[in-house]
């Protein structure tokens, strides 16, 4: 049997995406609702200190990370124009053409693009706090995974992503 064949088999999956830093940089989370057939799976994640961006990717990173065969159909959803745009107006071939000079996020940028060629991904943007229910659920987990641990008095790990970056940058 031919991958395509096989593929036309499994259903679609809908990977619904989204980040959250307060402070923007300051604690951040990521939420993400991925929904295959009449499966659902919630995930999410929070940090010290990072930003509201990286957030974003790295939600999206996850979701595609947790897709468990190759070549699937995936359908991402998300309200971040930054990481809409990349991928569909091709901002990320251009800075992969440009030797990653001036990027912000490479480390993720590099992830997503090893993870993204394993799928046949296409995204969607959504408009953010405009009632889409699995947006908002994405939502609130992005921030209880951020804002909300660090308010309980979780300690939340550094992004290592963010520091080096910005430690790089002085």
């Amino acid at each position: 049997m031919t991958e395509d064949v096989q593929n036309t088999s499994r259903p679609p999956i809908y990977l619904y995406t989204d980040g959250a830093a307060s402070g923007n940089p300051g604690p951040g989370g990521y939420g993400v609702v991925l929904k295959c057939g009449s499966l659902r799976k919630e995930m999410s994640g929070g940090f010290a200190c990072t930003t509201n961006n990286r957030m974003e990717l790295l939600a999206v990173i996850t979701g595609l990370e947790a897709v468990k065969w190759d070549n699937a159909v995936v359908e991402v959803y998300s309200d971040s124009t930054y990481v809409v745009k990349a991928v569909t107006e091709n901002w990320l071939q251009n800075w992969q053409h440009r030797g990653w000079k001036k990027v912000k996020n490479v480390d993720l940028w590099v992830r997503f693009l090893e993870v993204y060629g394993r799928h046949r991904v296409t995204f969607h943007w959504l408009k953010g706090h405009a009632g889409h229910p699995e947006n908002e659920r994405c939502d609130a987990l992005a921030v209880d995974a951020g804002a909300g641990a660090t308010a309980r008095g979780e300690t939340l790990p550094e992004d290592t992503g963010y520091i080096n970056e910005n430690t790089l940058s002085l």
